[in-house]
C-alpha cells in the first residue's frame, strides 16, 4: 500500500497512553454533572480557586482533573462545544509533555484549551506557537470565551503589531503566535537587555521600535509553558534555517554604490550564459559553477567603472549568485513582487513553499537576496547583510521548561522530533472512524497532459454537485489552472498569498454545493472545510493532489481536508513523468532515465508507478533532515566555543 498512515514508532518514543489515562478521563468525565450545576459566576469562581492553588506551588498533576472538567464544561456553556473523551486523552498526554497526533479534523484548536488552561493557572504565561498569523488570530478569537469563563486572558501577536500591543499581549495569561514572531521577540529582548546593561540604547531599542529611550521593560517574561500547534511544520520544517535579525539599513555610500552595480552587472552577465556550456547547474544543491568558458566570458567581459576595482575572485562568486537566483527562484512560485508599505517602489517577499504564505520580514542570505532584487530590476538593498541575533528553532524551544506539541502528521518524524526536542509521541485514536476514500492515482506522460487529466477528473465530480479543493504547490501553478478552468467554463476560486484576505470568505465557502475551490498549501494546515447542506449524502469533498511536495505530511494535510470527523470524502493523486519531485529526489540524468522507464510502463499498475515517486520524495525529505542535523550541531558547537569565551551565543554568534 503506497499510503501508510498508521506509523511504527521505536518503544522509546511511545507515550503513555494507558490504563491510567484512561481512568483519569473516567474522572473527569464523573464530574460533569457538578460542574454543569455551577451557573457563570461560580464556575469563574472555581477557575480563580484553581489559579490560587497554582500559584501556592500545588503540582498541576494534582490540579489536571477539576481543570480539565471546568475547561470542558466552559466550552460546552460559551461555545457549545464539550471536549470528546479522546481529545481530554490528547489533553493529558500534552500536559505530560508529549507531541500528539490526532488525525486532521479532530479537533485540536479545542484540545489545545486544556493544556493551556492548565499551566496559565501559576501566572507564568503559557504561549501557544502556531505556523501563521491566521490561525493565531482565529484560535485566539475562537477559543477565548473558554479562557474568560474561568477568568484567564488571553493575548495575540501578530506581525504587523508595535512595541506596546506585543508587550501587552505577553502579559496575558494565554498567548497565541507564531514560533517566528516569539523567536524574533526574544532575541529584541537579548539585545535590550545587552544595552540596558552597557548603559546605552540604540540598536535594541531601533529593532522594538521603543522610542522611549531608558524604558526597561521588556517585551516577554521567563518562558514557561508551550504548546506547538502544527508541530512537525514548527518544529522540523522550520528548522532547517536559524531565524536572524538583520542590523538595520546604513546609508547608501560609495561602498554600497558599488556592491550593488556588481549585482546589477553580474545579473546581466548571467542572462548571456548557457547551461553546460559557460556553467553547470545542480538543482538538488541549487547551486551553480562555473566552467572554463563561463570563467573566460566574466573575464572577457566590459565592466564598468563601479565594478571595474572588485576582484575577479569576488566576481566569480557574484556571476555564480547570479545564475543561482535566475534558475533556482521562480518568481510567483518562491516569491512575489508587491508594492512596498512604507514608501514608493517595489520589494521581493519570499513565500513560505510549507504554507503557501508570504514571509513577512524574512530575506534569503549570502547575498542571493541582492541577487533576486537585481534579476526583477529592483533596488538592491546591500544594506541587508549584517546580522545582530540569531536563534535556531531547536534553540529557541529548549527555552522552555515545559513543550509539548500536536500536529496530525508526525509519524514519518517521530524519530527525529522525539531525538531533538527529548520529548516522547502520542498517538490518539480518531472519535469516528475514518472513511476518507482514496482514489485510484493517475499517472500522466507529461504535464499537460496531467492538466488535462485533472480537469477531466473536476468535470466527472463537478457534474455530482460535489465540492472539490485542488491543491497546488505554488501561486504560478494556482493560476495557470485557473486560466484552464476558466476557458473550460468551471466556476471557481483561487486561494493564494495574493488573496489572503479573501481567506476565511473563501474557506467558508468552499464545501458547499458545486464548489471549486483552486489553492495553493494555504488550504493545508488548520484550515476546516465544513460541508453544505446535504453534501454529505452526494459524497462529502473531493480533494485532488496535482503533485508531490517536498514532504510526505504536506500531502497528508492536504488529503486531510476531507473525510473529517466521520465526514465522507474522497481523494485522488495526479502525477506526470516530468513532475518536479523526480528532479529534485533522483538528480537530473537518474531522472530522464527513470522518467523514460515510466513513459514505457505508463499502462501498467498505477501503483507500481507511484513508489518511483514517493521514493524520490523520500530522498529529498533525507537530505533536508541531513541539513538539520547539519544546522543543529554546527550551532551547537559555536554556542559553545562563544559561552567558553563569556560571550552571548544569540548576538555574538550573529555578528
Amino acid at each position: 500500500m503506497f499510503w501508510n498512515w498508521q506509523p511504527i514508532l521505536p518503544q522509546r518514543l511511545r507515550s503513555s497512553i494507558n490504563a491510567t489515562t484512561y481512568s483519569t478521563v473516567d474522572r473527569i468525565e464523573s464530574l460533569e454533572e457538578s460542574m454543569k450545576a455551577l451557573d457563570d459566576t461560580r464556575l469563574r469562581r472555581l477557575g480563580r480557586s484553581l489559579s490560587y492553588r497554582a500559584r501556592a506551588g500545588e503540582p498541576t498533576d494534582e490540579l489536571l482533573i477539576e481543570t480539565f472538567a471546568a475547561t470542558r464544561e466552559a466550552g460546552r456553556r460559551t461555545l457549545g462545544m464539550r471536549h470528546y473523551d479522546v481529545q481530554l486523552l490528547a489533553g493529558i498526554a500534552l500536559v505530560h509533555g508529549s507531541i500528539v497526533e490526532m488525525q486532521t479534523g479532530e479537533g485540536k484548536t479545542l484540545v489545545a484549551t486544556l493544556p493551556l488552561m492548565l499551566y496559565a493557572l501559576s501566572g507564568r504565561g503559557a504561549h501557544l506557537a502556531t505556523v501563521n498569523d491566521y490561525l493565531a488570530k482565529r484560535d485566539a478569537e475562537w477559543m477565548q470565551p473558554i479562557f474568560k469563563a474561568l477568568g484567564l486572558t488571553v493575548g495575540i501577536v501578530e506581525s504587523e503589531m508595535d512595541f506596546d500591543a506585543r508587550r501587552n499581549a505577553y502579559a496575558k495569561d494565554v498567548t497565541y503566535g507564531t514560533a517566528k514572531e516569539f523567536g524574533f521577540d526574544f532575541l529584541k529582548d537579548r539585545l535590550m537587555q545587552r544595552e540596558l546593561k552597557e548603559g546605552r540604547i540604540n540598536l535594541g531599542a531601533t529593532l522594538i521600535g521603543e522610542a522611549r529611550s531608558g524604558d526597561s521593560k521588556l517585551l516577554q517574561r521567563p518562558y514557561w509553558f508551550v504548546l506547538v500547534d502544527e508541530a512537525d511544520n514548527v518544529l522540523i520544517d522550520e528548522a532547517r534555517t536559524p531565524l536572524i535579525i538583520s542590523s538595520p539599513d546604513g546609508e547608501m555610500g560609495e561602498r554600497e554604490q558599488r556592491k550593488a552595480a556588481l549585482f546589477h552587472f553580474t545579473c546581466k552577465l548571467a542572462d548571456t550564459m548557457i547551461q553546460d556550456v559557460h556553467y553547470e547547474y545542480d538543482p538538488q544543491k541549487r547551486s551553480a559553477e562555473l566552467l572554463g568558458v563561463g570563467r573566460s566570458t566574466v573575464r572577457a567581459s566590459m565592466r564598468p567603472r563601479l565594478v571595474d576595482s572588485v576582484s575577479m575572485l569576488e566576481l566569480y562568486d557574484s556571476v555564480e549568485l547570479a545564475l543561482r537566483g535566475k534558475i533556482a527562484f521562480v518568481r510567483d512560485r518562491h516569491y512575489v513582487v508587491r508594492d512596498k508599505k512604507d514608501e514608493p517602489g517595489q520589494e521581493i517577499v519570499i513565500i513560505d513553499e510549507f504554507t503557501g504564505r508570504i514571509a513577512e520580514g524574512r530575506s534569503w542570505r549570502d547575498g542571493l537576496h541582492q541577487a533576486v532584487e537585481a534579476k526583477e530590476g529592483l533596488e538592491v538593498k546591500t544594506g541587508r547583510g549584517g546580522h545582530a541575533a540569531r536563534i535556531t528553532i531547536q534553540d529557541l524551544f529548549a527555552r522552555w521548561p515545559n513543550l509539548a506539541g500536536m500536529t496530525g502528521t508526525i509519524a514519518t518524524s517521530a524519530g527525529e522530533i522525539g531525538r531533538t526536542y527529548d520529548v516522547g509521541i502520542a498517538i490518539v485514536p480518531t472519535n469516528r472512524p475514518a472513511i476518507r476514500q482514496r482514489l485510484e492515482p493517475r499517472v500522466c506522460k507529461s504535464y499537460d497532459e496531467k492538466l488535462h487529466e485533472i480537469v477531466r477528473d473536476i468535470k466527472d465530480v463537478h457534474v455530482t454537485g460535489r465540492p472539490i479543493l485542488i491543491g497546488t504547490r505554488s501561486i504560478d501553478k494556482s493560476e495557470e489552472l485557473s486560466k484552464i478552468l476558466t476557458s473550460e467554463g468551471l466556476t471557481h476560486t483561487v486561494l493564494n498569498a495574493r488573496n489572503v484576505a479573501s481567506e476565511a470568505e473563501i474557506i467558508a465557502a468552499a464545501g458547499g454545493r458545486n464548489q471549486i475551490t483552486v489553492s495553493t498549501n494555504m488550504a493545508g494546515r488548520g484550515t476546516d472545510i465544513k460541508l453544505g447542506d446535504g453534501i454529505e449524502n452526494l459524497g462529502g469533498l473531493h480533494v485532488i493532489c496535482t503533485e508531490l511536495h517536498d514532504s510526505a505530511r504536506i500531502d497528508r494535510q492536504l488529503v486531510g481536508r476531507c473525510g473529517r470527523q466521520g465526514d465522507p470524502g474522497t481523494w485522488r493523486q495526479f502525477l506526470a513523468v516530468d513532475d518536479d519531485i523526480l528532479v529534485e529526489g533522483y538528480g537530473p540524468k537518474r531522472a530522464k532515465r527513470i522518467s523514460r522507464r515510466l513513459q514505457r510502463q505508463l499502462k501498467g499498475n498505477p501503483e507500481r508507478l507511484l513508489a518511483f515517486f514517493r521514493r524520490a520524495q523520500q530522498r529529498v525529505e533525507a537530505r533536508h533532515r541531513r541539513q538539520r542535523r547539519a544546522l543543529e550541531y554546527m550551532e551547537r558547537q559555536k554556542a559553545e566555543s562563544h559561552i567558553q569565551m563569556s560571550q552571548d551565543p544569540y548576538l555574538d554568534a550573529a555578528s
